[in-house]
């Protein structure tokens, strides 16, 4: 069973397209001028990417009258032709025409002109025949000796190319690169030098870095490390950062400062986001979680924007960061975002869900830090009075669980003071369910049936009665008293 040949790019050709026979083509190749020619050859390579085969005969007529031209439409033309035709036989051996191919390339790499130069060593980045290849290595090496960057930068490439699926043919190739490189002016020759180090031989690729770097002073090498810092690009900041933290846990403040800086300063919610996980999981490493701790606050800054989502994993994160000598500053911090959530359009969606957030923020830093508690549970009592009955609600969920947790705060006193501001009749429910619950003297139980009082007024009964009572007799001294300590009773 033969091999299967290779499978190239198929493209489409219309219905009508007349396929021309091959006399057609070998005549036109033949005879024509050289625009006769690019199209013929134009429609060879199409013939030959939509399945056709062509024969030996016919290969020859391109080689005869096509591989001579100077014409660089042709000689594109050309590159794409001996890319696409296949070049061994059945039994998988070289097409003996193929030498002849050969042989023209290695002149098209010794050509004045630089772009026939580079586009060919382009070219022969994508042959897979070691038999066509080797004849052209010294001419292959030579372009890395010519004066325009364009050759020598599709030099490099081309050996590397070969040097990863042939090393045979150029077993010194990274020695070569590696001594091309430390002479080499243009950038993206060097770019490409060292990017083909530091896949092949990445001690030769340290080396060279190493070398250069110390041959800069101090105050250079500062100035290099200052522009990476204080890059505009996002993408430099990021990658540097991450490299930081690969390298060592060292640097890993001025890693997780770089990504704090990104996330505050970038616009777009998703880059916000991925960024954040990265922050996250520099967190996991027990090593940096200490440095983290010392950055909550500047971590905090990161709730200066307004997507909900971004909010929410920034809170989380911190919560998890603060510790006994932050948390102070932490709380402090959240109660001026609540003060800016209740201002302005407080109504919105959007205001009232991070009010809830931030409820809930403060809700576990109590249970984290009962230290904190006596300045958070004033700041959450005032949203018992909130529009935002969701909000309320979990307030009065967390006093019940810190009157379990911490008695000594007088919770139930506290509760006594806001208890007439409750506008909500959820709310209302549970504080006096949370009251009656949790009233455990005399005074207090007192202090509740006022409260109740109060909140629900005269009731419209009791009041018709007595006005009726007061038309019909008349009032005297005992039925006035009467009248009130029967008042009394009732309520």
């Amino acid at each position: 069973m033969s091999a299967e040949q290779p499978c190239f790019t198929l493209i489409h050709v219309a219905n009508d397209y007349e396929v021309p026979s091959e006399q057609q083509l070998k005549e036109r190749f033949e005879k024509g001028d050289t625009k006769q020619k690019i199209e013929t050859l134009k429609k060879l390579i199409l013939m030959i990417m939509y399945g056709e085969k062509i024969g030996p005969s016919l290969m020859m007529y391109v080689i005869r009258f096509c591989l001579p031209s100077q014409d660089h439409t042709i000689k594109k033309l050309l590159l794409l032709f001996w890319e696409v035709v296949p070049k061994t036989s059945a039994d998988g051996k070289l097409l003996h025409e193929m030498i002849l191919v050969c042989d023209a390339y290695r002149k098209d790499l010794q050509h004045p002109n630089e772009f026939v130069r580079g586009s060919t060593l382009r070219f022969l980045c994508k042959l897979k025949e070691p038999e066509l290849l080797e004849p052209l290595m010294p001419a292959i090496r030579a372009c890395l000796e010519h004066r325009h960057s364009y050759v020598r930068r599709n030099a490099v490439l081309a050996i590397y190319t070969i040097y990863q699926n042939f090393e045979f043919l150029i077993p010194d190739a990274p020695e070569f690169v590696s001594n091309f490189l430390e002479g080499e002016q243009d950038a993206s020759c060097k770019r490409n030098s060292f990017m083909m180090l530091l896949h092949v031989d990445q001690a030769r690729a340290l080396d060279y870095l190493i070398d250069q770097v110390t041959t800069f002073c101090d105050i250079l090498q500062l100035i290099i490390v200052e522009l990476i810092y204080k890059s505009q690009s996002a993408a430099v900041r990021y990658e540097a950062a991450g490299t930081l933290v690969t390298l060592t846990s060292a640097p890993a403040a001025a890693a997780a400062s770089a990504y704090i800086d990104l996330i505050v300063k970038e616009s777009d919610n998703n880059i916000k986001l991925i960024v954040l996980d990265r922050l996250i999981d520099l967190k996991e490493n027990v090593s940096n979680e200490r440095v983290l701790q010392e950055l909550v606050m500047d971590i905090l800054r990161v709730l200066s924007a307004t997507d909900y989502e971004v909010r929410k994993k920034t809170l989380s994160l911190a919560l998890e960061l603060v510790s006994s000598r932050n948390v102070n500053e932490m709380v402090m911090l959240l109660r001026k975002e609540i003060g800016k959530s209740t201002n302005g359009d407080s109504k919105t969606e959007g205001a009232e869900q991070y009010r809830r957030l931030l409820v809930q923020t403060l809700h576990r830093a109590t249970i984290k830090f009962p230290d904190v508690a006596e300045q958070i549970i004033p700041v959450l009592m005032e949203f018992l009075s909130d529009n935002s009955e969701s909000a309320a609600l979990d307030v009065v969920d967390f006093l019940r669980e810190a009157v379990h947790r911490l008695p000594e705060l007088r919770i139930i006193d506290q509760l006594h003071e806001v208890f007439p501001g409750i506008c909500n009749a959820n709310v209302f429910g549970r504080a006096t369910w949370l009251l009656g619950e949790f009233s455990d003297t005399p005074e207090r139980m007192v202090k509740l049936f006022s409260l109740i009082k109060t909140a629900i007024g005269s009731l419209p009964a009791v009041e018709a009665e007595l006005c009726e009572r007061e038309v019909e007799e008349p009032i005297s001294e005992g039925s006035e008293q009467a009248q009130n300590e029967a008042a009394h009773c009732y309520c």
